[in-house]
This record gives structure tokens, C-alpha cells and sequence, in this order.
């Protein structure tokens, strides 16, 4: 029971923060463009995210012709369901899972999105929505090899599964100082696998219309926009973790933040890559790095 009611807090602190996500985000990119961001529902906007959210479950849901309406109405609750399990087994102070196989688990959680993603562009019966899944799920499958194989250079570094042993590894020295190629790929590939700027070839406007979710309105759309946002607050949560500390440093408050701060400047400020230069850069430049790189840290374990 106790494990139940932790699961729903996490799940509902989640959301509650992806809302004000969006806003931050909108405020953020409205002074890169120097101009203001939603301020006027509320103090400073602040209930602006709440607005929208009426407003988007409050419409109508309509389903293409000729769509597999079943598979199309089922996958965005799909890929909200699968985002905010990637917090479940997270090392923190609400914790309902607690098993020494943590970061397994995390590599299994982290490659379920990739069905939600292609599910929805199949069942819309559309062109643009499925070469926008096709795009998507390529994209992430390419970058979730480097992400993995990150993370086993440092589980052959410190001899354990367990999400914990970074806050332990890192009580002395930070794991960007250490290995601050690994950091630069890792948010690297953090962005493709997000589908965020300059990787966003899922949802390419000016190509795709919006990609995968062209078909979508009303609630749809908005729990798509939710698992989204919720995998940048993962990804920025493992990021800090695994290179900036841990998640029980005094700094890890600021680190994330520092961290959703970064995904945002980025969509502010780089524009979109081509898409052949995208998988060039997946399978020619970040996989045999991060190949070269567990062998290092493998050598380093053995010898020392």
C-alpha cells in the first residue's frame, strides 16, 4: 500500500511540474526573442498552463477516415503511461521501488516510448504522420545504442546495476569532470531521444506538418505533449545524476534546473540538422566514441 501511494505522488508531482514546465519554457523562449511570454491569466501567467489544459480536454476528439480508430485513440495514453514509470525505480526520496537492478530496468522503461511513437503514426492512416513515426522511432532506436552503452562504461566502472552507486562514485568528484566526453554525447543524445530541438524530425513543421501527431487534437494531443515534456524532466533528472553529483547533493536542485534550462536554450537558439547528418552523427561519430570509450574504462577497471 505504501508502495502504491508513493507511486501516485511521484506520478502527480510529475505532471503538476510538466505544467509549469511548459510555462518556463514559454517565458524562457519569449525573452530569448525578446518579447514577453504569457502574462497576463494569473500572477505573471502563472495559470496559463492550467487554461490550456481546459481548454485541450474540453474539445473534441476526432478520428481520421479510414483510421485504426482503437490503436489511434489507445497509443496516447500509451505514451503517457510509459513516461512517468522511468521515475519509478529513480533514486529519490520517495522511492516505492528499491532493487539492485535499477539501471536495467531503465534501459527497458527507456525504449518503450518507441512503440507509442509508431503506433500512433500507423493507426492515423495518414503520410505525414507515418513517415514522422518512421523518422521518430529510427531517431531514438539510433541514440538509445550510445545511451547505452554509456551507461555500461560506467557499470563496468563501478561493478554495480544499482542507480545509487553514482551518488556514492561522485561524492568526491564530479562524473563531468571525469569523463566530460561521455556528458557532451549523452545530452547530445538526450535531445535526439526526446525528439527535441535541433533533432525534432518527428514533429518537422516545415517537412511533416507536425509528424507523428498531425492527426491528434484535443486530449490526445495534450497527453502527447505530456509524455514528452515528462522525459525532459528524466532525461535533466539523469543527467544531473549521473554526471553533476547524484541526486543527493546539496547542488542537485540547481543542477537540474540547470539542465531543463539547457534543453530549452537549445530550442531557442540552434536550428534543425538535416536528417542523414542525424543518423551520420548517431552511427559514425557517437557510437564508436562511446565503443572506445567503455573499452577504456573497462582496461581502467581491470588494472586498477
Amino acid at each position: 500500500m505504501h508502495n502504491l501511494i508513493s507511486m501516485i505522488i511521484i506520478v502527480v508531482m510529475v505532471l503538476v511540474s510538466v505544467a509549469f514546465l511548459t510555462l518556463f519554457e514559454r517565458k524562457l523562449l519569449g525573452y530569448i526573442q525578446i518579447r514577453k511570454g504569457p502574462n497576463k491569466l494569473g500572477f505573471m501567467g502563472m495559470l496559463q498552463p492550467f487554461s490550456d489544459a481546459i481548454k485541450l480536454f474540453t474539445k473534441e476528439q476526432n478520428s481520421p477516415r479510414g483510421s485504426n480508430s482503437s490503436t489511434f485513440l489507445i497509443s496516447p495514453l500509451l505514451s503517457l503511461f510509459f513516461s512517468p514509470f522511468h521515475l519509478i525505480d529513480f533514486p529519490l526520496l520517495i522511492q516505492p521501488v528499491k532493487h539492485s537492478n535499477s539501471i536495467l530496468i531503465l534501459l527497458c522503461v527507456m525504449s518503450l516510448n518507441v512503440y507509442a511513437i509508431l503506433i500512433s503514426g500507423w493507426s492515423s492512416n495518414s503520410k505525414y504522420p507515418l513517415l514522422g513515426a518512421l523518422r521518430g522511432v529510427a531517431q531514438t532506436i539510433s541514440y538509445e545504442v550510445s545511451l547505452a552503452l554509456i551507461i555500461v562504461s560506467f557499470l563496468v566502472m563501478f561493478h554495480s546495476l544499482d542507480l545509487t552507486s553514482f551518488n556514492y562514485f561522485q561524492q568526491n568528484c564530479w562524473m563531468l569532470l571525469v569523463a566530460p566526453t561521455l556528458a557532451m554525447i549523452w545530452f547530445t543524445s538526450s535531445l535526439a531521444e526526446t525528439n527535441r530541438t535541433p533533432f525534432d524530425f518527428a514533429e518537422g513543421e516545415s517537412e511533416l506538418v507536425s509528424g507523428f501527431n498531425t492527426e491528434y487534437s484535443s486530449g490526445g494531443f495534450a497527453m502527447i505533449m505530456l509524455a514528452e515534456y515528462t522525459s525532459i524532466i528524466f532525461m535533466s533528472m539523469l543527467f544531473s545524476h549521473m554526471f553533476l553529483g547524484g541526486m543527493m547533493g546539496s547542488l542537485s536542485t540547481f543542477a537540474f534546473a540547470g539542465c531543463v534550462y539547457l534543453f530549452v536554450w537549445t530550442r531557442g537558439t540552434l536550428p534543425r540538422f538535416r536528417y542523414d547528418k542525424l543518423m551520420n552523427l548517431a552511427w559514425k561519430s557517437f557510437l564508436p566514441v562511446s565503443l572506445n570509450l567503455m573499452i577504456l574504462f573497462s582496461s581502467i577497471s581491470i588494472l586498477f
